[in-house]
């Protein structure tokens, strides 16, 4: 894969997750009831960053927790010398039931990933309402899934990849388009 551009660098990738946490704040009239919860690998992390802004901006801690969607894929696959799926595990630190939980990734694409994200979480409770953050959507749905709240919106071709970097995973922040060959 050739690297074509760099869609969003560091202060960008903030200035983006600073503005979904407002909109965040501002169409749940508050932060009561919310959970923020995170598809790994790199959702956890944007969801990690996201509660910190909303700390900033409202003075109060929002629950994070994460989510393993590995059995959930319809496009499971095999990574393990025993022929298993790996499974990361789960992590929610509250009781979703009845809350407004935010479902968090890096890129929304086809939507299968998202649709898997909420089967794991209808298996562990029933939140009052689900919403869907991402920082990047890049068009080609699958699914008819659509995120509520959007970093930046990335066209893409078929034959484009999107790869986003976060600084607790990759040592960088950016979000870059690049080319299959």
């Amino acid at each position: 894969m050739t690297k074509k551009a760099t869609v969003l660098d560091q202060p960008a990738i903030r200035r983006a997750l600073t503005r979904i946490a407002h909109e965040i704040i501002e169409r749940n009239k508050g932060i009561e009831e919310i959970v923020l919860v995170g598809i790994k690998t790199r959702g956890i992390h944007i969801a990690r960053r996201l509660a910190e802004r909303i700390h900033d901006i409202e003075g109060q801690k929002v629950p994070v927790g994460e989510i393993d969607i590995t059995l959930y894929r319809d496009d499971l696959s095999v990574k393990t010398t025993d022929h298993e799926p790996e499974v990361k595990g789960s992590d929610l630190p509250v009781d979703i039931a009845n809350k407004k939980v935010i479902l968090i990734d890096d890129v929304l694409f086809t939507g299968r990933t998202v649709r898997a994200g909420l089967d794991a979480l209808m298996d562990v409770g029933r939140p009052g309402q689900i919403q869907l953050a991402v920082l990047v959507d890049r068009g080609h749905r699958e699914l008819p899934i659509r995120a509520d709240y959007v970093g930046k919106n990335i066209p893409t071709s078929s034959s484009e990849k999107i790869m986003v970097a976060l600084s607790e995973v990759d040592d960088q922040d950016e979000v870059s388009i690049y080319e299959n060959e």
